[in-house]
């Protein structure tokens, strides 16, 4: 990475000890937030409508943004320290953290909006399958019968979280990589070490019209971690954030008490070329924080090579989550401003923020901001409808905690809510169809609600079903009917809810739970592990298992296993087993995780799963072993 233009502004001590001795310089940065994140306790503060960000100021000058982090982080840090707050620091976790449209002859990546592409770690187009395993890429035929398996490998070293896009002719990868230390480790005043490494996002394009001999075309870089990325026609967009200012790290520690930190702007690196995004680019919310953060949506055609990439950038808090339409991306952030609020107002308010960016194939920029009570559990919690953007959060822990849906207009306003559901619970998993949403909450048992959102400033509860355990992923089998994963009493468990009646909804079909001392699915936190073709009546899902366990009517098996189970599914029979497919054999080295399916695909009438180091290709009808491929 070329080297960076750091500027230094002078801050308070950084936190009392650093534990890791090997960190990121955005966990570096993060370490003075880390102490002061915490969920609080809602005590019914309503959300303040923010103005648009057609107001949004720029930076004038780097002076100016200097003395905006540094006096906003003093402040921050200041009100954290009054000893009203201090009992009160803990640490939230942030999740960084669809309907299947599937091709007549193959399946596709399980997505949320039809039309949005996201990336994954298996693609195919057919007659190909573009596999990521660690740091490689895997071009292997589709062909069962084949003698022939691979055809191409690309090696990316020292690159991690790898996935991919295929368009056309072209194979998109994008994820994140190390460079190597730039800076000494600095004693620090607990005597230990820091070590401060430069993260970068990656974008790599490559061209192949010649299968056997794909060239790279256009590589990209930019400094900081990948938030999430979609492609949209031939465009991928991509959310990278970085922390505003990092330690310097000097050959002998600083003799003052204060620890000094740096500001590093956002670069973007295209085919050698570096361009360093300047303040008066750079876009900014007023608001007092310990912690900041450069967001940058970087907007990359990937079928024209020639097309520099385009980017907006903005200085706010970390993103933690975001969902894309096939014209807006909203990304949130959890407002972590309580102690300034409860030192204001004397109340807690557990706030989202929103942002929202117009997408227009190269064009991208920011055009909303605002906010709502509570917090989001993932991207299926959010979706935009006829104009409107609808999301559900939770507030509170235990028996206080109580959820929310909100509607709100293009300029993030909020023109209808439905407050106060399911008091006690906490959201579970959430699904918005059109007019409808879909919301399951859990503390002791399942209710699932059918909320109608017809008229957005009044939406309602038009039923709702109360079953034992609870679905953490729904996903539509048709208009009326709605497939649910979860849990029940520590095994997975598949629901089927018929929501014609709205105002009852009813099970379709009797459930099936894995039978099992213990049992879990990958789907419950990795939507795209999901397999489901109506079509075909198939359903499959990667089971992880722990003890006695039926595998089928004639097949008892005790201790772990892992893989993939394939179902029957329709509403006449529900959820019939066909069968399973492991990659575990009686090697025991193929016991280890490497071995752990983590994809299903279909092509034709073949089921292929793919693991990190095998890819197992059986017949859909019978699930009989065509093929077995190693990966090295």
């Amino acid at each position: 990475m070329p080297a960076c233009s750091i500027h230094r502004v002078g801050v308070k001590k950084l936190e009392k000890e650093v534990k890791r001795k090997t960190i990121t310089y955005g966990t570096a940065a993060m370490l003075i937030a880390l102490t002061l994140a915490a969920f609080a306790y809602n005590f019914g503060i309503q959300p303040i409508i923010q103005p648009t960000f057609s107001q949004l100021r720029t930076f004038t000058s780097y002076s100016e943004m200097e003395s905006f982090l540094k006096n906003n982080i003093d402040k921050a840090k200041t009100f954290a320290s009054e000893p009203q707050f201090m009992g009160l620091r803990g640490a939230q976790e942030v999740n960084l953290a669809g309907d299947l449209k599937a091709a007549p002859a193959y399946s596709t990546t399980n997505v949320q909006v039809a039309g949005v592409g996201e990336a994954d770690i298996v693609k195919t187009d057919g007659n190909y399958l573009y596999v990521v395993s660690g740091s490689n890429i895997y071009i292997i035929s589709a062909d069962p019968h084949s003698e022939s398996t691979f055809i191409q490998k690309i090696t990316l070293n020292e690159t991690y979280n790898l996935e991919i896009y295929i368009n056309a002719n072209k194979l998109a990868v994008i994820g994140n990589h190390y460079s190597y230390p730039v800076y000494k480790a600095v004693p620090l005043p607990v005597a230990d070490y820091i070590y401060v490494y430069t993260e970068e996002v990656i974008v790599k394009v490559y061209d192949l019209t010649d299968i056997t001999n794909p060239v790279l075309t256009r590589a990209i870089t930019m400094n900081g971690t990948l938030a999430g990325s979609r492609m949209i026609g031939n465009y991928i967009y991509a959310s990278i954030v970085q922390p505003a200012i990092r330690p310097i790290v000097y050959p002998e520690p600083p003799s003052s008490n204060e620890t000094q930190l740096a500001i590093m702007l956002p670069q973007v690196t295209t085919d050698g070329t570096t361009k360093e995004i300047q303040p008066s680019e750079i876009r900014y919310i007023n608001v007092t924080d310990v912690s900041y953060y450069f967001t940058t949506i970087l907007a990359v055609n990937i079928q024209n090579d020639a097309q520099k990439p385009t980017h907006e950038t903005f200085l706010a808090g970390t993103g933690s989550q975001m969902y894309v339409s096939q014209n807006n991306m909203y990304l949130t952030v959890a407002n972590m401003n309580w102690w300034l609020m409860r030192l204001n107002t004397g109340e807690f308010r557990e706030e989202t923020l929103i942002y929202r960016v117009k997408l227009d194939r190269e064009k991208v920029a920011f055009e909303a901001q605002g906010s709502v009570l509570g917090y989001v559990l993932n991207q299926f919690s959010m979706d935009e409808y006829n104009g409107y953007f609808r999301v559900a959060t939770t507030v509170g822990w235990g028996t206080d905690s109580t959820n929310n849906l909100y509607v709100l207009n293009m300029s993030l306003g909020t023109v209808g809510k439905l407050e106060d559901l399911a008091r006690g619970e906490r959201i579970y998993s959430v699904r918005f169809m059109g007019s409808r949403a879909y919301l399951v909450t859990f503390r002791q048992i399942d209710p699932f609600f059918v909320i109608d959102l017809s008229n957005p400033t009044a939406p309602e509860v038009l039923g709702y079903l109360k079953i034992p355990g609870f679905s953490g992923y729904l996903h539509p089998y048709d208009e009326n009917h709605i497939i649910g994963v979860g849990k029940q009493d520590n095994n997975v468990k598949l629901s089927l809810f018929d929501v014609t009646n709205v105002t009852a909804p009813t099970e379709a079909a009797p459930p099936y739970i894995v039978k099992a001392s213990w049992s879990d699915t990958s789907v419950l936190y990795d939507h795209k592990a999901f397999l489901f073709d109506k079509s075909k009546q198939l359903l499959a899902l990667p089971i992880s298992i722990n003890g006695a366990t039926w595998l089928s009517d004639t097949y008892y098996s005790t201790g772990y296993w892992q893989g993939e189970y394939v179902f029957n599914t329709s509403l006449t029979n529900g959820f019939v087993l066909k069968g399973n497919v492991t990659h575990q054999g009686t090697n025991v080295e193929q016991w280890n995780s490497s071995y752990w399916v983590k994809r299903a695909l279909y092509i034709d009438n073949v089921l292929y799963t793919v693991s990190d180091k095998m890819i197992k290709m059986n017949s859909l009808t019978d699930l009989s072993l065509l093929k077995e491929v190693l990966l090295s």
